[in-house]
């Protein structure tokens, strides 16, 4: 679709003499009011119009495919004045307001003229059209937009939680759904024909475009397109462009107006219509997608499904806190209502369940498990999940960050910066360092906050709704930044009431180290011991660490030769908090040297990662 047109550059061109006509007839009716500020002509004898500029429109929707229009004009008026002594006359200017209605169907060869006047205000209308004749619609709007759509043309789904059958939704707005390949490489999931047209579709077995006839009120739909990508789910898809026939056909029409071949409406899968970035077809492509999956599950049906199955799974599964059984209330509502995992874990966060932000999210290709905050803690670009290689770098790079987690209150777990602390870290059966219950309850008690802005993937406005919903299979990159989240957290005093007696004992040891390195790990070992209330020996270590016990004596006793690897994986066998192996290993004959990257990766995992075993580092578990 070309860039989009303006309705009021058309109309100042395609009714200039209708709006000169409709001057000239207020000037006859009301001389007397005009009031022209006139400097020169005391009496007026006529006054002609000698040009008008179209200076605003504001449209507004009617049933079926007519408009009403009101158009601002500024007119050029040149006022003349004769009498027995002299002949005078000066140029002036004057707003007036004219109306129209008429019928995009006809290309508004049936308008008329509905209202003429001087101009006293900007037009009021309750469905506003803008300059390009897409609705205006606020986010706000949205719910009830859907419900009038459906009021319209599928009321049955407004009765009970259904699915929304997509080709019979298709059918009440007299369109049919063809399935076939458009592109080789499926980044059109869509076309809407609004004429009879020839086009061209992919041809998989001759591997090449075909052109092929396509007749009016027709939608293409690509398959594989639709079942590859989180946008383009196949009956999302069907209903997406119905809303373009029952919203968009008129700023269609006046695309149509321009270029007599303009036939259809082709949507690309990354968001956005092909082959166009401007404003308004940008909001045409938003109002399609945040549209369809209203309309696929309308909120009170939804809410009323939804109310059913936590009943169900609370009683079911034997767990009452809804973060615990939110995955088999998602799973459970794309089977109810045709939908894709993705739809209904939005559309669940549009209606108030915050826990669905932490359902079903990948980082580094592991799923993370689901988990909440107090609702409205994290704004729509905000996160407590992050990425290994985000984590490293921006613990490097953010000094804010680099200085918390040189404190030692935080552990990398799950792909969550967290409190070191029994109520939110625990060892699961395998041995494996995970969040407690309770942590995954309270994320905003016990876990930093990073903001996610767009590097590069789907279009922007798009993915604003869904920031926090980074599912296995999205294609999105993000950049993460750290946002000082523990200013955002109402409960920092709490935190570091529970970590104080932990921090006390590490910095204790940390204290108690002297540049001595061997002295130092001897202290540490004891520490460790007493921790754990029963003696560490090199045989535990080398144990823990996967390394042979002579390996581990022999850095013990202070040899010269071994290797940083090695004083690494002891430190991370004996869980010693960041400084004091920072302590250690600096002043052993192997520090790390960090601008090699081995080293990098040392360092980031004895400062986030101490609390995990060596066999969880060493897997990338984590």
């Amino acid at each position: 679709m070309p860039n989009p047109r303006s309705f009021t550059e058309y109309v100042g061109g395609r009714f200039y003499n209708e709006l000169c006509d409709a001057v000239t007839d207020v000037i006859e009716e009301k001389q007397d009011a005009l009031d022209l500020n006139l400097r020169n002509v005391h009496t007026i004898d006529s006054i002609e119009v000698t040009d008008v500029e179209v200076k605003h429109v504001w449209v507004n929707d009617l049933p079926g495919m007519e408009i009403e229009f009101d158009v601002a004009v500024c007119a050029e008026l040149y006022v003349h004045e004769r009498d027995y002594h002299y002949d005078e006359s000066e140029t002036a200017y004057k707003w007036f307001m004219v109306s129209f209605r008429g019928d995009l169907e006809k290309e508004l060869d049936d308008v008329t003229v509905t209202g003429k006047d001087i101009y006293n205000g900007k037009g009021r209308y309750q469905n506003p059209l803008d300059d390009a004749l897409v609705p205006v619609i606020k986010p706000e709007q949205l719910e009830k937009v859907a419900e009038q759509f459906l009021r319209d043309y599928y009321p049955k789904a407004l009765l009970q939680p259904m699915w929304l059958e997509p080709t019979e939704l298709a059918g009440e707005l007299g369109l049919k759904v063809i399935r076939k390949r458009i592109t080789k490489d499926g980044d059109i999931f869509g076309r809407i024909f609004f004429y009879d047209a020839v086009t061209e579709i992919y041809d998989p077995d001759q591997d090449k475009m075909m052109k092929k006839k396509a007749r009016a009120k027709m939608i293409l739909v690509d398959p594989e397109a639709a079942y590859q990508n989180n946008i383009g789910a196949l009956n999302n898809t069907i209903v997406h462009e119905c809303v373009h026939w029952g919203l968009h056909r008129k700023a269609f029409m006046l695309e149509h107006l321009y270029n007599k071949e303009l036939t259809q409406i082709g949507c690309v899968v990354r968001g956005g219509i092909a082959g166009n970035k401007k404003d308004s077809t940008d909001w045409m492509e938003w109002q399609a997608n945040a549209l369809a999956p209203r309309i696929q599950m309308p909120k009170e049906m939804f809410k009323k499904r939804v109310d059913t199955l936590i009943s169900k799974f609370r009683r079911e599964l034997g767990e009452y806190d809804i973060v615990d059984i939110i995955q088999p209330i998602i799973e459970q509502l794309t089977i109810d209502f045709g939908v894709s995992r993705t739809a209904a874990k939005l559309r669940l966060i549009d209606i108030g369940y915050d826990e669905a932000i932490g359902a079903f999210n990948y980082v580094d290709g592991r799923y993370v498990q689901p988990h909440k905050a107090t609702p409205g803690f994290l704004q729509k670009n905000q996160t407590f999940s992050i990425s290994a290689r985000d984590a490293t770098i921006l613990a490097w790079t953010n000094p804010f960050l680099k200085s918390v987690l040189e404190e030692g209150r935080y552990v990398y777990v799950d792909s969550h910066y967290v409190v070191d602390h029994p109520r939110y870290l625990e060892v699961d059966a395998s041995g494996k360092l995970v969040l407690t219950h309770y942590a995954r309850n309270h994320m905003d008690e016990c876990a930093l906050v990073f903001d996610l802005s767009i590097q590069s993937g789907e279009g922007e406005r798009y993915h604003t709704e869904c920031f926090l919903n980074r599912d296995k299979a999205s294609t999105v990159v993000f950049n993460v930044g750290f946002s000082n989240g523990l200013q955002n957290s109402t409960n920092i005093e709490k935190q570091r009431k529970a970590v104080a007696a932990q921090l006390m004992s590490e910095n204790q040891l940390i204290a108690s180290l002297t540049d001595d390195y061997i002295d130092s790990l001897e202290k540490a070992v004891k520490w460790r011991s007493e921790v754990e209330g029963e003696r560490i020996t090199a045989v535990e270590i080398g144990k823990r660490a996967g390394i042979n016990e002579a390996t581990v004596r022999r850095a013990l006793n202070g040899d010269k030769n071994s290797k940083t690897e090695t004083l690494v994986l002891i430190c991370l066998a004996l869980h010693l908090p960041y400084k004091a192996s920072h302590k250690i290993i600096d002043n052993s004959p192997s520090p790390l040297v960090l601008r090699d990257t081995n080293h990098q990766w040392y360092d980031f995992a004895l400062q986030h990662l101490y609390a995990k075993t060596v066999e969880e580092v060493k897997d990338g578990n984590w």
